[in-house]
């Protein structure tokens, strides 16, 4: 061995060493170019809980819809005020978005497909149309429903401040009626074929967060000058209000991943003391979609990217077919007239002209991201619909109020049961019924 050699051997063999780990500090700093048509922001303007959007989603919706159809649903049926104009521009063939706060240049851009020419919107849900011909007596199958019994109910009850008492009857808790709907209701719907899912099947939580945990981010979110009462209503709000249905969110988008979710709940009026609560004479029913964002959400990051992705996904389209059918039956079952919004309402939007049909932007029909029909009938302190409540579950008629009456839970489940039958039937082709 040469003299040169053995005195660079040992340099060699450290260089060698050397060299893999060169390589894997280089190579672990390359990242994949960014898209072409996303700039990003360090700090958007978001929802209390709510988390900064991955705006390159929305580049599977590229040249998914046209510039008229794009311009139509967002000014009439997801918009309520002029706000998005502050961060989208809407061109002849693209749509330039801020991801940002209004004064901020960096955008999304989607492009617009020419006339007749849009490529399908990407989902992992199935629309009606998408569903193959169905047995008469199944006309569900293939379809997967989630149905997500509103608020919690038990121990929860009071804080969620939906606990009714009325005389000397058991408290009515809107979230124990919702779950014995759903209890009601899952039955049916399977033997009609469908795979279904409960979203929450006890009185308790998904969250795993408690108002205690939420206190820090109340005083973030809160007024300085509030008082200790002040956050602590604010933290059980951020508990029930936002954290639990984030969770909801979470499992139907992530394990559940279902075709439609049914939002359960019982509508009320305002009822002051809820131990000596105010009964009004009236009672309605309506029925909401994912719609009628607000100026000050539009300017909130999160919701505007869950707003352009509910628009592109084209779920409004389903939630609307669906919707209509589900508002008429169940409207023609139970004799309960349509709410109404104010007409000059900034946070409803009525859809389709239909009485009981109206969008509104509520967190879990906007975080869930298949279709989603949210209900909203009887009034829990209505002096029709309560003493019902208080009648609990059961078979056949009994006189309630001097009249004879069904559950209120068996009337509410069979008419969903049967609003859900008649869309699917009438939507999807039926399998020829076999020789004899």
């Amino acid at each position: 061995m040469s003299s040169l050699l053995k005195a660079t051997l040992p340099f060699l063999v450290v260089l060698s060493l050397l060299a893999p780990i060169a390589i894997y500090l280089a190579t672990r700093s390359i990242r994949p170019p960014a898209s072409p048509t996303l700039q990003t922001q360090d700090s958007p303007a978001l929802s209390v809980l709510g988390e900064a959007p991955d705006w390159r989603k929305l580049e599977a919706y590229q040249e998914s819809i046209t510039r008229e159809d794009f311009e139509m649903l967002l000014t009439t049926v997801f918009t309520t005020g002029d706000a998005w104009a502050e961060f989208i521009e809407i061109n002849e063939s693209n749509a330039i978005i801020r991801t940002g706060d209004s004064n901020d240049s960096k955008a999304f851009i989607l492009r617009f497909a020419p006339p007749g020419a849009a490529m399908p919107s990407p989902r992992d849900w199935k629309r009606t149309s998408d569903l193959p011909a169905a047995a008469p007596e199944t006309p569900l199958a293939g379809l997967h429903i989630a149905i997500d019994p509103g608020h919690i109910g038990g121990k929860w009850a009071t804080i969620e401040e939906r606990r009714l008492i009325v005389g000397n009857s058991p408290p009515i808790c809107e979230g124990d009626m919702t779950l014995q709907v759903a209890n009601l209701l899952k039955p049916r719907l399977e033997a009609l074929g469908a795979r279904v899912s409960l979203v929450r099947e006890k009185a308790e939580p998904v969250t795993p967060l408690r108002p205690e945990t939420l206190l820090e981010t109340a005083r973030e979110s809160g007024s300085t000058d509030d008082s200790p009462a002040a956050l602590q209503k604010l933290s059980e709000r951020l508990f029930y209000r936002t954290a639990e249905i984030r969770a909801r969110a979470k499992l139907v988008n992530e394990s559940l991943k279902p075709d439609l979710v049914l939002c359960l709940h019982f509508n009320a009026e305002a009822w002051g003391d809820p131990d000596l609560p105010t009964l009004v004479d009236r009672t309605h029913f309506h029925l909401l979609l994912n719609g009628a964002y607000t100026d000050d959400e539009v300017r909130l990051a999160d919701q505007r990217f869950a707003l352009l992705e509910k628009l592109l996904s084209r779920s409004h389209e389903e939630e609307a077919l669906v919707g209509a059918t589900i508002a008429d039956i169940f409207a023609a079952d139970t004799g309960l007239p349509p709410f109404q919004y104010p007409a000059d309402s900034t946070n409803a939007v009525p859809v389709r002209d239909h009485p009981y049909l109206w969008a509104r932007n509520l967190l879990a029909n906007r975080l869930y991201r298949c279709p989603v029909i949210f209900l909203e009938p009887y009034v829990m302190n209505s002096t029709t619909d309560c003493p019902r409540m208080q009648a609990g579950d059961f078979d056949g008629r009994r006189q309630i109020n001097g009249s004879s009456q069904a559950s209120i839970f068996q009337e509410y489940a069979d008419a969903l049961t049967r609003g859900l039958r008649r869309h699917y039937s009438k939507n999807r082709p039926a399998l020829p019924l076999p020789d004899l």
